[in-house]
């Protein structure tokens, strides 16, 4: 899929951009798979792993196992508390920001300083539902200046199937919460 084909929603997401040097070139997909920070490529596998506990979970309830089912789930959960731990120590408070809008293709954040239109950079994405760590290669693709601030887009370059996967999810959690939300509003 080319990158704009994923949708973008307007949702607040903690990130790390670390710019490379202007003119830097993009990693090969190999260099960036081999810089792939231990706890992102965990957090890809525990994805994999989480859609497989979830239908062993459905299989465990269909056959009246619901407590076995539950000790798997608490198994889990204190295995994601424990990778989510690990991720939150790759978070770099020098390059923290917080994405306005994203999705599985880019994302857009605010920031006080500009980089430069094909400048790429590493990015690192904290995900809390599905909770996850990403990592990957952007671009920027757009600048745009907001009073004393610069709203600047990066497309992602090189980032792992799974990890836009996750994005996906991500991104559609936030879309169900703002129509669940409107819909609330409405009722009122």
């Amino acid at each position: 899929m080319k990158q704009n084909d994923f949708f973008t929603v307007r949702a607040p997401l903690k990130t790390n951009i670390k710019p490379l040097a202007v003119g830097e070139p993009t990693p090969s997909f190999e260099d960036y798979l081999a810089q792939i920070p231990a706890p992102f490529a965990a957090s890809s596998e525990f994805s994999a792993l989480e859609q497989q506990n979830d239908a062993a979970t459905h299989e465990l309830n269909q056959h009246n196992l619901r407590h076995v089912a539950q000790l798997i789930e608490q198994q889990n959960s204190k295995l994601n508390l424990l990778l989510n731990y690990l991720i939150s120590q790759q978070d770099q408070a020098e390059f923290r920001h917080t994405a306005t809008q994203f999705g599985a293709g880019e994302l857009t954040y605010r920031a006080n300083h500009t980089l430069q239109t094909g400048q790429f950079a590493e990015v690192k994405l904290f995900l809390d539902h599905p909770p996850a760590g990403i990592y990957c290669i952007g671009e920027v693709s757009h600048i745009k200046e907001h009073q004393d601030q610069f709203d600047i887009t990066i497309r992602f370059v090189h980032i792992l199937e799974e990890h836009q996967d996750m994005l996906i999810k991500a991104a559609l959690h936030q879309q169900q919460k703002l129509l669940r939300q409107r819909s609330l509003d409405r009722e009122k």
